[in-house]
Formats: structure tokens, sequence, C-alpha cells
């Protein structure tokens, strides 16, 4: 069975004592408020990654996430971080393939396909991210561009190792614009990136992995966005600098925890 997620994207933002209030509250907030299965990530700037995992505590159930990693292993790569050196520091996922990386950073499928692998052979989880620009939208090519994104980065890898990642699907015009698709559209993107993982891997499979919607989710939309079938939760953005609406779209995604 899926997971249900939902990761905050901090991207650029907080200071350090802006950024370890913000964790304090949320886990405050978590601990009494919400009872669920779902799984919480916080994916902080670089530098605070430490500083965050040290304010949840050991045993928490919100894990931690990076924004992205070099696709090298080691070596004298000034200003990278590499997978590994995440992992070090016990975070458990990292986003890869944000459409601001493409977009800012000219990240393309080759180079993110090898990100994926550098992140599953060092025990992370990666956040992969799909999504079309408006102008595709307009056009009617976005199931097209979306195809081509998963199966660049995506499908060489094995059953195994699709199982272990996670997409999340981010229609470039609704990041940041307070513009959200309908859920209509985007259960109808979901429904088709898990199809065409059922063509690669099996139906199975496919069930199994858990697609992520990202692009202006708050804490009013996000009830009516988690209902559909194929969404499985949220890449939350600016939402996630506010701790009570981050905790409102945890609560939106929830299902009762097994007792």
């Amino acid at each position: 069975m899926r997971k249900k997620i939902v990761a905050g994207n901090w991207k650029m933002n907080k200071t350090l004592d802006e950024a370890l209030a913000l964790t304090s509250e949320i886990a405050g907030m978590v601990k009494d408020e919400v009872r669920s299965d779902t799984t919480i990530v916080l994916c902080t700037p670089f530098p605070y990654l430490v500083p965050v995992l040290r304010v949840l505590g050991d045993g928490s159930r919100i894990a931690v996430g990076a924004q992205n990693c070099s696709q090298h292993e080691w070596g004298a790569y000034t200003g990278e971080t590499s997978a590994l050196m995440l992992a070090s520091l016990k975070a458990q996922y990292v986003i890869i393939g944000h459409s601001e990386r493409r977009q800012y950073f000219g990240e393309d499928g080759k180079l993110l396909a090898a990100k994926v692998d550098i992140a599953l052979r060092s025990g992370l989880t990666p956040i992969f991210c799909c999504g079309e620009p408006l102008e595709v939208r307009e056009k009617g090519g976005h199931q097209d561009l979306v195809g081509e994104q998963v199966e660049a980065s995506l499908y060489h890898l094995d059953e195994a190792q699709i199982k272990k990642v996670v997409i999340a699907y981010e229609p470039v015009w609704a990041i940041g614009t307070g513009k959200t698709a309908t859920s209509a559209q985007a259960q109808e993107m979901h429904a088709f990136i898990r199809s065409q993982l059922a063509a690669k891997y099996g139906q199975a499979t496919a069930s199994d992995i858990t697609i992520l919607y990202g692009g202006s989710v708050n804490a009013s939309n996000a009830r009516e966005l988690f209902s559909s079938p194929d969404v499985d939760g949220g890449l939350v953005g600016g939402a996630s600098l506010k701790s009570r609406e981050f905790v409102e779209i945890i609560k939106a995604c929830s299902t009762p925890a097994s007792p």
C-alpha cells in the first residue's frame, strides 16, 4: 500500500532562528493534533538540516529532507553537497528535478537520472519532480512532456528501485502563482503518470508508488486535491513556511492511524 506524504519545501527562505522556531511549532502541533499515518517531511536549506534534526530529536515522526544533491559521490566539486553527506546527517529524503532547478540551473533528464541513482545508492528517498509550463499546457502537450520527463530520468530503474521513488507532479504554471490545478486536472495527470508506470513496470508496482501534487497547495484547497484517488499527498511550497497552515494541510491528507 502506497504512503500518504506531505512534504514541505522551504526553498531559500528563513534565517536559522526562524527555521528552528518554525520546526518547533510544526512539531508541537503535529504531536498534539495529528493522529494519522501520513508521513511528514521538512525539506530545508542545506545549512539547516542538522539544527532542524536536533530540534526534532530522536524518534520524531517528522522526517527531514534536502532540496537537491550532486550527481557525484565525492570529489573536487566546490559548493556541491553529495547524497552520501546528506545520508550521514540522517536526512531521509531529497527533492530531485524541481522545476526551479530545471529552469534556473539547466538540469535535464540525463543529469536527474544520475541524481536519482546516487540518492538511491546512498539510502535516500528521491522525491522526483515533473510538470509542464503554461505554454505546453495550453497547447495540449502536457501529457507528452511529463511522460518524457518520467521516462528520461526514471525508466532505467528496475522494479525494486522504482518502488523507492516518490514522484511529485507540479504544474509549473501553478507554482508560487496562487493558481492551482483543479482536483480534476490533478487527478487526470496523476492517473496518466500511474498508467505510464503501469505500462513499464506493471499495475501492481504502479499502484504502490506515491505520487504527490505540488503547485500552490494551501489549507483551503488541500482536502479537495487530496480526495482524488491518485493524489497521495503534496509537495508544499509557500504554505509550508506557515506552521498552522502546513499542519492543516497535513490534516487534510490524513487518514486515522491504526490503533
